[in-house]
């Protein structure tokens, strides 16, 4: 039971851009954690704390889109690259860079994902093939 709940996952995560996804989705939580105002004191500081906390909350969702919705992927992780960049000047400098640099990495890694890709085959699996081809047993 647990075998097949497990190779459901990993073809669930291998036809979406999972660790960008991730990785964006974590940087915006990041972000979001590094805030320490109440909302009293952002509505009372203006745009500028609304912003700390909106940029964040964007990435978050952004990430959990690039999962569930992995059609839209350029459109996504073009945007959250911006919207981290922008979490410099709004967020305790991007998460005080962690939530910066993961929503960066994220939308990177979102943005260069290949949906035909052929899956990659573990060394033990290029092995086995190998051997099989060269009529040595397994």
């Amino acid at each position: 039971m647990l075998s097949m709940s497990r190779t459901g996952f990993r073809r669930w995560r291998g036809e979406r851009p999972f660790w960008g996804g991730l990785l964006l989705a974590l940087g915006g939580a990041e972000i979001l954690f590094t805030e320490k105002a109440s909302m009293k004191v952002v509505l009372h500081l203006g745009m500028q704390g609304l912003a700390g906390y909106l940029l964040p909350t964007l990435m978050l969702l952004l990430g959990l889109l690039i999962l569930f919705n992995p059609t839209q992927r350029l459109f996504y992780s073009i945007t959250g690259l911006l919207l981290s960049l922008g979490t410099w000047l709004t967020s305790n400098l991007g998460g005080f860079f962690l939530g910066l640099l993961l929503g960066a990495t994220g939308s990177c890694l979102a943005f260069g994902w290949l949906p035909d890709q052929e899956p990659r085959r573990g060394r033990r699996q290029r092995r086995r093939a190998a051997q099989r081809e060269a009529g040595e047993p397994a």
